[in-house]
């Protein structure tokens, strides 16, 4: 596979699907103008006995109504985008996803954690926070988040229990991919342009009920009428648009899918993980579909469709799987793998030797290597780093004095705690930070 003319291909359809569905917009906008110049037209006072008269182009309601437009999509999608901008935890949480321990000892978790970890160096990415979706049988994964900062990876129990682990790091390669190349953020964006569409379909349907109303059974109140006639077009313009705007996201999503491929097999150097990992989909009973209830709304977001089969493909967030197969593996026999489930022990998951749970913290003063305290500079450490006795404020406003021996004791004080504090335990360190501030 040539990963690089692929990627260049996807971006590229990427760019003309964006500047359609962008055209879309200005197409809708002409149309509620073409609708407001007939509607004025047939309403507006004209000579007794003389047919309406109609005046195509008005540079002044033209403006108006492109402004007015662009308004109504534009708040609209700013609404949109707000709700859907929250860190990719949340979104991971409301799938149904638990975080995994960075310290974990469990083989499973284990395994995921140093996939991840290995596609964050290959990539180039901040490893990212971990959720696993233990109720998932299917195989699937997906990644959330706007920027690398705060991105999060989920990943179905399925999709770590029945692949390989060259197979899973095809698939978290995959998902960095999005990470790396701001898919989220993309999605987001059009999601809330569609709302915005949306939104006009909405303010149709107000404007016809307000037409109806108006006529209050009255069959010769024409202009009640007219209302409704001009609330019935902008609901369906705006009806229109919202289904020629799914279309042109869906598109944009199987590109950007494909964009994701290419980027898995140049980050493992390996096309048959992430191959393997498709054709296991196709040969397992279930799957990549997802039970939770939240799936839809982030359909868009996982290594697989994670729905049931769309009625139409213009329509589908993903390729058909043989397709994505096909290419990765242009020589692709056309046969499905069988799922397995792997037997997976802490030395196929990379850690030879099991971590043991980190000891409670003990007082500070009965720490063992309480001894490093009095190492020459460690006064330094605790009060004011230069021996000064400066507070904490005025340490944190003079960080230059600072002093190389304070550093060094302070480093030697924590290497003589290693042994009985395990300092990559989030809660732990945090708890050695409380005893070193509540210490005199």
């Amino acid at each position: 596979m040539d990963f690089f003319t692929t990627q260049e291909t996807a971006r590229k359809n990427t760019k003309r699907l964006v500047f359609l569905f962008l055209l879309a917009v200005v197409g809708i906008a002409v149309s509620i103008y073409l609708v407001l110049v007939i509607f004025l037209g047939f309403t507006g006072e004209g000579e007794p006995g003389q047919p309406a008269e109609i005046v195509l182009w008005d540079p002044g309601m033209f403006v108006t109504v492109f402004v007015g437009v662009a308004a109504v999509v534009g708040l609209g999608s700013a609404w949109k985008s707000m709700q859907l901008s929250s860190g990719g935890g949340a979104v991971a949480e409301s799938l149904g996803g638990r975080l995994i321990s960075s310290t974990t000892s469990d083989p499973v978790e284990r395994r995921i954690m140093n996939v991840v970890e290995e596609m964050a160096l290959a990539s180039g990415c901040p490893v990212p926070q971990v959720y696993m979706m233990d109720q998932e049988a299917g195989i699937n994964a997906f990644a959330a988040g706007f920027k690398p900062s705060s991105a999060a990876i989920g990943v179905t129990r399925g999709c770590v229990e029945n692949l390989t682990r060259d197979e899973l790091q095809g698939v978290m390669a995959h998902e960095f991919s999005h990470i790396l190349n701001g898919d989220m953020r993309l999605s987001t964006r059009l999601i809330g342009i569609l709302f915005g569409i949306f939104v006009l379909s909405v303010i149709g349907r107000i404007i016809m009920r307000s037409g109806f109303y108006s006529r209050g059974g009255d069959s010769k109140n024409n202009a009640g009428m007219a209302l409704a006639v001009l609330g019935l077009a902008l609901t369906i313009i705006g009806g229109l648009g919202v289904l020629c705007g799914r279309m042109i996201q869906s598109a944009v999503s199987r590109q950007r899918e494909f964009l994701a491929d290419a980027s898995a097999v140049q980050f493992t150097r390996n096309p048959d993980g992430i191959a393997g990992a498709l054709k296991r989909i196709g040969g397992f009973v279930s799957g990549s579909k997802l039970e939770t209830p939240n799936a839809q709304e982030a359909s868009h977001m996982f290594f697989s469709n994670g729905m049931s089969a769309s009625f139409a493909q213009m329509f589908a967030t993903h390729p058909p799987l043989d397709v994505r197969i096909q290419k990765i593996q242009p020589q692709w026999d056309g046969k499905f793998l069988e799922a397995t489930r792997q037997r997976i022990t802490l030395e196929q998951s990379g850690k030879s030797k099991q971590r043991n749970a980190p000891p409670p913290i003990p007082i500070l003063g009965q720490l063992p290597g309480t001894e490093a305290m009095r190492l020459p500079g460690f006064p330094g450490v605790m009060a004011g780093f230069a021996g000064g006795g400066q507070s904490a404020e005025q340490l944190l406003e003079h960080p230059e004095e600072i002093t190389a021996a304070s550093l060094g004791a302070a480093a030697e004080l924590r290497e003589a705690l290693a042994d009985s504090v395990d300092f990559e335990d989030p809660p732990t360190a945090i708890a050695v930070v409380y005893c070193f501030l509540l210490s005199s």
